[in-house]
């Protein structure tokens, strides 16, 4: 598990000790078990190079001999059981997709994107054996009379084809890429299909089952295990489309000679990590649940379970021994993983390639088969001399102090440190540098930066190697807090804390963050109406996690000395009582201090001021003008006026019934002084008592009243 203290005030832990974490970083003779250990691989040897950017297939025949089908140049290779590896035949097509021995020794490669199946005898002759007439030889297996099983693409149809090359359509499907085919212990065909994801199982009479609905898109490879079960592995990324479109690119690309004659084109070389060639743009990268690819396990019943997945690689190749263990090779730093009888994955090693491509079990060797470059390595019995295991890059979001580094493990583990400046480190970081020993052991010899990664070199000994968990302290520079934003809520809103649940006291004492117990809910304050009061609320933030501390200071417009209003706040909020200050204009000034978490030579602030406020607690002041009585109505002029607000509106109201608006003179409440005038119809001699009120912007009310005795006429 990854735990990474962020309290300001002490330092920060990058702990790394689990699969998930150590798998982000690169493991070269290095495997990591399902709890994230570190231990030394399997020996990975380097056989044979093709000097071609894929090998698309693999077979071996009875004598040992491994033959590999390459691209984009159609060739075919042999490597024998000593590991001296030869080209045996180049084909007049771009990419051989499928390969199969028979029980003579023969070799049959099908080829891409013109579909024919060659046959080439130990001599390095060959000629054209079937041509189906279709585009793509995605699959090739004998069944159990000794015919050659073609699986096509772009119609989906497996052709059976006798030893004199005739063939004829065995099973035509719904699906169009026929992309995995096998044969399982009862003589049932078995078939892998792209777009349906599809295990289908087929009858010698042509009778189709379908066994396993993957709900992926493709079926890249089957395997059978020991008892009958069956082992399909689905990629969402139809590998297969990508295959002919990796065929039509490089009819395109640029072509680079290499120095044996071999060309290997600009678009061969890049690594494609969803499929060994660049997919389709029209097709999906991940399938149910965001997985990329899976491995099932179909037991003899049919009933099926994942027991493998991933959302980051693209699975490419699986292989099963005698004892049920399943390896499976991926397009993430061709890492090869491997699942025993427990069913927990470990990462078992890593090649030098992107894509572990194809597997083979040959005299009791495992061979990996890879592209992007088309290698064959063999997987040994034997564990590495040593391994090498970079992290990845850890950023500590700013600059840095390194602190320590402490590891658990046992057995010869020297750890390094670098550091730097850039998120991918280059030739400006640091060199890689061994922590200090002595009094200072386990102390960063890295410089200060923003970046670090440290790697482990594992050497085999009188123990065997294991990390179990590298634990790196480092403390971030101080960052000034940041005030984002100040808003002023209306006049009258006040702003009344909500009681809120206590921190546990044991936990501060403690040093650690109480929102890490995940029982601290901040509640937004109350509003509420209280006549004069003016409130403040506020955004800030900190990079650092720090805690914070706000002070608001006041001055009056035209003035520039600030005064404290309210210091030691922790609320980012504020409400200004009525009457705290005198009526005026005033600027108010947020400051942000992050002391509680640092300490004090080391803490930074922020300020903000806000536009001009005004504070307003005395009500508008009414002045009863000229009264007239003409012709049954009666007519009221009065001044309004307030020293510091602008008017807002005026209401009337005649003997306690509603009150009404009323506009002034001039038709717009826009000053603080303003006249109006209000006229009532009258019938009948009757005495009229009318009341009077004005708002100011502060929502302060100044009323008055007058008595008219009118009689109409």
């Amino acid at each position: 598990m990854t735990i990474d203290n962020v309290s300001a005030v002490g330092p920060v832990f990058w702990r790394v000790n689990t699969r998930a974490e150590v798998e982000r970083g690169d493991a070269r003779g290095v495997s990591i078990a399902d709890n994230g250990a570190m231990t030394l691989a399997p020996a990975v040897t380097e056989i044979f190079d093709t000097k071609q950017a894929y090998i698309w297939s693999a077979a071996a025949d009875a004598r040992g001999n491994i033959y590999l089908g390459t691209g984009h140049e159609g060739r075919v290779f042999r490597v024998d059981a000593q590991g001296r590896g030869a080209l045996l035949y180049k084909t007049g097509e771009l990419d051989v997709t499928a390969l199969a021995v028979d029980s003579k020794g023969d070799v049959y490669a099908g080829t891409s994107p013109d579909g024919r199946v060659y046959r080439i005898n130990s001599g390095g002759e060959a000629a054209v054996f079937f041509e189906p007439q279709t585009k793509y030889i995605w699959s090739l297996a004998f069944d159990a009379q000794g015919r050659l099983l073609v699986g096509t693409g772009d119609k989906g149809v497996i052709y059976r084809v006798d030893a004199a090359g005739k063939g004829e359509p065995f099973v035509a499907t719904t699906q169009t890429n026929i992309t995995a085919l096998g044969v399982d212990r009862n003589g049932h065909v078995l078939a892998g299909t792209d777009p349906g994801g599809l295990v289908l199982r087929i009858s010698p009479e042509g009778k189709v089952f379908t066994l396993f609905d993957s709900a992926m898109r493709e079926v890249r490879e089957l395997s059978t295990g020991p008892n009958g079960e069956i082992y399909a592995l689905a990629l969402a990324e139809s590998a297969g489309s990508g295959a002919a479109n990796a065929a039509m690119a490089a009819a395109s690309s640029t072509p680079i000679p290499s120095d044996d004659g071999v060309t290997i084109t600009i678009g061969d070389l890049q690594v494609v990590e969803s499929g060994v060639s660049a997919p389709s743009p029209s097709s999906s990268a991940v399938g149910a649940g965001g997985v990329k690819s899976a491995l099932y396990r179909i037991d003899s019943a049919g009933a099926a379970e994942s027991v493998w997945d991933s959302r980051d690689a693209a699975g490419f190749a699986v292989t099963v021994d005698a004892d049920g263990g399943v390896l499976v090779g991926t397009g993430n730093k061709g890492r090869i993983y491997s699942l025993g009888r427990s069913r927990k994955p470990m990462l078992l090693a890593q090649s030098n390639e992107a894509q572990t491509a194809r597997f083979l079990r040959v005299g009791g060797n495992v061979f990996a088969a890879t592209s992007n470059l088309g290698k064959l390595y063999r997987i040994g019995g034997e564990t590495a001399s040593s391994g090498v295991y970079t992290s990845a890059v850890r950023d500590a979001s700013t600059h840095a102090a390194w602190g320590r580094v402490t590891w658990t493990g046992e057995g010869t583990i020297e750890i390094e440190t670098r550091s730097g400046n850039t998120a991918t480190p280059d030739a400006t970081w640091s060199d890689w540098a061994a922590p200090a020993n002595g009094a200072e052991a386990g102390r960063i010899s890295s410089p200060p930066a923003r970046f670090l990664q440290w790697r482990a070199r594992l050497k085999a000994g009188r123990t065997a190697p294991r990390l179990r968990e590298v634990a790196i302290s480092y403390l971030p520079r101080n960052i000034a807090p940041k005030i984002n934003s100040i808003s002023i809520l209306p006049a009258g809103v006040a702003l009344q804390a909500v009681p809120q649940a206590p921190p546990d006291p044991g936990a501060e004492l403690a040093g650690i963050d109480p929102q890490v117990l995940g029982n601290i809910a901040s509640i937004p304050p109350r509003r509420i109406f209280q006549r004069g009061a003016v409130s403040l609320m506020w955004q800030a933030e900190d990079r650092n996690g720090d805690s914070l501390e706000y002070a608001l200071y006041y001055r009056a417009a035209d003035s520039a000395e600030f005064y404290p209003l309210k210091t030691d706040l922790r609320d980012n909020y504020f409400t200004i009582e009525p009457n705290s200050l005198p009526d005026g204009r005033y600027v108010f000034k947020l400051t942000v201090s992050d002391k509680p978490g640092n300490p004090a030579d080391l803490a930074l602030v922020d300020e903000l001021e806000t536009e001009p406020i005004e504070i307003d607690n005395t009500p508008p002041a009414i002045t009863v003008g000229r009264r007239v009585v003409d012709g049954g109505v009666v007519t009221v002029e009065f001044q309004a006026s307030d020293a510091t607000s602008i008017l807002r509106r005026a209401e009337y109201q005649i003997n306690g019934g509603e009150w009404m608006s009323i506009y002034p003179v001039d038709g717009i409440s826009d000053s603080l002084r303003e006249e109006y005038r209000v006229r009532v119809p009258v019938s009948g001699n009757r005495l009229l008592v009318i009341a009077l009120r004005v708002f100011d912007s502060n929502a302060n009310v100044g009323s008055a009243s007058v008595t008219v005795a009118a009689s109409a006429n």
